[in-house]
């Protein structure tokens, strides 16, 4: 298994769910579900096995090394099988926050979306806060999944902002939606 060298713990659970290092095996199913949405990823194009195996072999392994990477992904497993996939993302190790990025299997989507959202942030926040001392993580979602949004709030998050007309998605301008949750353990933190 791969071990994230910035990380004290590399496996977190709840229940039935676990989120750990992303896994090589996990690549290719990862790459299918990029593709089918790509409407609501920050990718331009369709992946090919060359391009996923490429990003593994070098992008992924030399992240795992580093101890301040810019990115931390976990494959996020239902009793031990893969079915989704997230983590943090742009860190900016500076100011101490990062994004939030998951992925969920796309024929799941529709009905356990919701569920494996609230689970996974909820084993991200203790990577982000408890492990990393994150101050601050935050998503960043192109305004064309509102169900997304009272996810976010239901699990403490707070909307941030709205960048108006920021992307360009099926011929037209849209919204990106941004929302927040600082750290409780730091005093400092402002609402």
């Amino acid at each position: 298994m791969n071990n994230y060298k910035v990380l004290n713990k590399q496996i977190h659970r709840k229940e039935i769910f676990t989120i750990v290092p992303i896994r090589y095996e996990d690549r290719m199913d990862i790459l299918k579900w990029r593709n089918e949405q790509i409407f609501h990823l920050r990718q331009d194009k369709p992946l090919t096995s060359k391009d996923q195996d490429l990003y593994f072999e070098t992008v992924i392994r030399k992240q795992l090394e580093q101890l301040s990477p810019n990115q931390i992904l976990f494959s996020f497993l239902e009793r031990n099988v893969c079915v989704g996939y997230g983590g943090l993302v742009h860190i900016n190790w500076i100011d101490r926050n990062a994004e939030i990025s998951f992925l969920v299997d796309t024929k799941l989507e529709k009905d356990f979306f919701s569920l494996y959202l609230t689970v996974f942030l909820e084993l991200i926040e203790r990577v982000a806060f408890m492990d990393l001392n994150l101050h601050k993580i935050y998503s960043y979602a192109f305004d064309v999944r509102p169900h997304l949004y009272e996810i976010l709030e239901l699990s403490g998050f707070q909307q941030d902002a709205i960048l108006k007309n920021h992307c360009f998605f099926n011929g037209e301008f849209k919204n990106v939606v941004m929302h927040f949750k600082l750290n409780p353990k730091h005093k400092n933190n402002l609402s």
